[in-house]
């Protein structure tokens, strides 16, 4: 379906200065636009639960994860794809901020040629977070402190959604005010195919989820979820909107799930998404996932 998708990348149409990573990005617009030499298919990396302590020895359950981040950063920067979306947990337990210095150094080979953008989950903490991830532009339109991203690649829109509610607590809260604003965006943005990007597992974690589809169900332009949080790796629709579950990069919670990343390539119908195991169960390594959108 996606043999249109070329991978090898057109640097004169990519951005050619500030790719430093996009931590804070609300605007009433798109912040970046990407992929303009390839308007038929965009390919991404997503990644999610690095899980990175201050210490890069941490370990748990048998996995550094450190370490598997440098290998993925190594995969990735093998094979640059147009950009990188981290959905959040990017912390070990609390978010301190030698855990995110230590995300940002290990993520340079690639954020110096591409744009990453860095989600937040309930192992984060905001405050260090944005204390390291600066960016002078970011303002905060949704309210209550929530922090979104939004960038048109190619053929599709990418929106980073922030579901931090409690630091080292399982739920997570779009909340109201990022809710109407969210609401707000896809009644007025073109119908372009949208994929929200978010951490907390939607019918599960994310206290809001009913909420959510109340405002996403309408609008046919929203194609997909894609998040974390759960550490497992899985594909389901509800009301024909794909909910995509990243496995997580640093560890996982049962031996049956991979550890690794997602390559994903997107189109105005569809999306391809390839699993890199680099751990755990890596029986479906390389195995791809194609999805079809809703009309």
């Amino acid at each position: 379906m996606l043999g249109q998708c070329q991978d090898k990348l057109n640097r004169r149409q990519l951005l050619k200065s500030g790719l430093a990573l996009a931590a804070s990005v609300v605007a009433p617009g798109p912040r970046r636009v990407l992929g303009q030499d390839r308007p038929d298919c965009t390919r991404w990396a997503l990644l999610s639960d690095t899980h990175i302590a201050a210490n890069p020895e941490n370990r748990f359950r048998g996995f550094y994860p450190y370490r598997n981040l440098q290998e993925v950063t190594a995969q990735i920067t093998g094979n640059l794809p147009d950009g990188v979306v981290v959905t959040g947990d990017l912390a070990r337990w609390r978010g301190e901020t030698r855990s995110y210095e230590c995300v940002k150094a290990m993520l340079a080979p690639i954020s110096q040629q591409r744009p990453v953008y860095l989600g937040v989950g309930n192992h984060d903490n905001r405050k260090n977070f944005l204390r390291t991830f600066t960016d002078p532009d970011g303002i905060d339109e949704a309210g209550e402190n929530k922090r979104i991203i939004t960038a048109e690649a190619g053929p599709v829109r990418l929106i980073v959604l922030d579901t931090l509610l409690f630091i080292n607590a399982n739920p997570g809260l779009l909340g109201r005010s990022q809710r109407a604003w969210l609401e707000n965006y896809l009644q007025t943005c073109d119908d372009r195919p949208t994929i929200l990007l978010l951490h907390h597992t939607p019918y599960a974690d994310l206290l809001d989820t009913r909420r959510l589809f109340d405002i996403v169900r309408p609008m046919p332009k929203v194609k997909a979820i894609v998040y974390g949080h759960s550490h497992a790796y899985s594909f389901a629709q509800s009301e024909g909107i794909h909910l995509i579950n990243l496995p997580a990069t640093g560890f996982n919670f049962s031996d049956r799930q991979p550890v690794g990343w997602v390559e994903a390539r997107f189109t105005q119908q569809g999306g391809d998404f390839r699993l890199h195991a680099i751990g755990g169960n890596t029986a479906n390594d390389g195995g791809t996932t194609t999805l079809q959108w809703r009309a």
